[in-house]
């Protein structure tokens, strides 16, 4: 849970802003909540949990959407998955365990965590977080991003754990990104409005991105940030995100820097939030592309991500590194002594 103090930071923004909770009719006549000050409410805990993958698996062909067959073959698969309780499927591994049958970790090397730590998956009835380009796929890679890519398995191949700079930002409480979209694990966002700034606050690496709505300047492209700076405006009902002035170092990509984001949040029901994501990425893509996810509110509480706090993955990953070099050069002594 995000610590007693950050609660009571949202409950204080929430309170002095003197926003209105959502007045629900109906189900055929519901219309989003508004603020005080008339903006549409799309405050609350809101829930990352859908296993559709991100780009369309080859067996849907075309199709965008799930049939009723399929719906009631996945909703009974998924329960069957999480009731055997094996090692945890992350990301789009639960949708190919559901219909490959193979429910074995996807780590061959040391195994994932258990399911028990995973939260129960969601299913909704599109094929694809993709929906633009309409194939449901990925825009080619540039030329410069397949070379990057190519280069950055070398070296890792090469240098797993010289240092605690052959590991990833993440592996080192650094930085994971945002928005983070990973669905199933620490994948629960909070929104908290006033009249001129919208602030999210991420569960995972408990990133929060203040948004002003007011007509702030953009920040000089000399300055870059972590997570880039954002400026947020209200389209009708729906709150667009703008999102630029990202870090060279803040992903191992190509011109991370030429990166904008544009987000689109929009209340579709009491319980539900649409969440479109454009990403302008020139330096890995060879044209943009869009991303549609739908967020399902939650009465949950978001639980504090303290990864610096006991992180001794990462001491004994460089540790493991320096006992097989210890093994190799003994090895090789041996060897070199046994020469005639």
């Amino acid at each position: 849970m995000t610590t007693n103090h950050c609660r009571k930071i949202c409950v204080y923004l929430a309170l002095s802003a003197g926003l209105l909770l959502p007045l629900f009719a109906g189900a055929d006549d519901w219309q989003v909540g508004r603020t005080v000050d008339g903006q549409p409410d799309l405050q609350g805990v809101i829930a990352n949990n859908s296993i559709t993958p991100i780009e369309r698996p080859a067996i849907f062909g075309e199709r965008e959407f799930l049939t009723d067959q399929e719906m009631e073959f996945l909703n009974s698969r998924v329960d069957e998955i999480y009731a055997n309780a094996g090692d945890a499927l992350f990301g789009d591994s639960v949708l190919e365990a559901a219909f490959s049958g193979n429910e074995s970790s996807r780590d061959a090397g040391t195994g994932n965590y258990d399911q028990q730590w995973m939260v129960e998956r969601t299913l909704d009835r599109r094929t694809s977080q993709i929906i633009d380009p309409p194939d449901g796929q990925f825009p080619p890679r540039t030329e410069a991003a397949v070379r990057a890519a190519r280069q950055q398995r070398e070296w890792s191949a090469a240098h797993p754990a010289d240092s605690w700079l052959d590991r990833s930002l993440s592996e080192r409480c650094v930085h994971r990104g945002v928005p983070n979209l990973r669905a199933g694990y620490n994948s629960y966002w909070q929104i908290v409005q006033s009249p001129d700034h919208v602030a999210i606050i991420q569960e995972m690496f408990h990133d929060v991105r203040l948004i002003p709505l007011t007509d702030v300047p953009p920040l000089d492209q000399d300055i870059r940030l972590w997570n880039g700076s954002s400026r947020g405006y209200w389209d009708g009902d729906t709150l667009v995100i703008q999102t630029g002035n990202f870090n060279e170092k803040s992903d191992p990509g190509v011109r991370t820097v030429d990166r904008v984001y544009e987000e689109r949040l929009t209340r579709l029901s009491e319980d539900q939030l649409q969440y479109d994501i454009r990403v302008h990425d020139p330096g890995t893509y060879t044209a943009d592309y869009t991303r549609r996810l739908v967020f399902q509110y939650s009465d949950d509480t978001l639980f504090e991500y303290a990864c610096h706090e006991g992180n001794y993955g990462m001491r004994n990953i460089l540790a493991g590194h320096r006992a097989e070099e210890a093994r190799q050069e003994g090895s090789q002594s041996e060897q070199e002594g046994d020469s005639p």
